[in-house]
């Protein structure tokens, strides 16, 4: 059996808790939203490519359907991608708010 070391346990000494300026929040919740337009446009170009695809495929234009078919998977998860970005961050703005101050 192996003997178990005890230890006493150290009190922390207490914190401040840093404010925040208002500049520095509305800085980081801009540049959330620059991030996550960037991405919507990310996706919304991967979106026309695939429209475009499908296009020249069904026009006779395109002759590898594989080339197309890769191009449609990747704005689906793309969008799949978005979507669940968008969600994460709806379910901490919920979390957030039902925090009691």
């Amino acid at each position: 059996m192996i003997p178990l070391q005890t230890s006493a346990i150290l009190p922390l000494a207490p914190t401040e808790l840093s404010k925040t300026k208002p500049s520095e929040v509305s800085a980081a919740g801009n540049s959330f939203g620059d991030m996550y337009d960037s991405l919507v446009d990310q996706v919304s170009s991967q979106q026309v490519n695939a429209d475009k695809a499908i296009q020249q495929l069904h026009a006779g234009g395109e002759k590898n359907l594989h080339e197309a078919m890769i191009s449609i998977e990747q704005a689906d998860i793309a969008l799949r991608y978005v979507v669940q970005v968008r969600n994460k961050a709806l379910e901490a703005y919920q979390e957030i708010m039902r925090m009691q101050v």
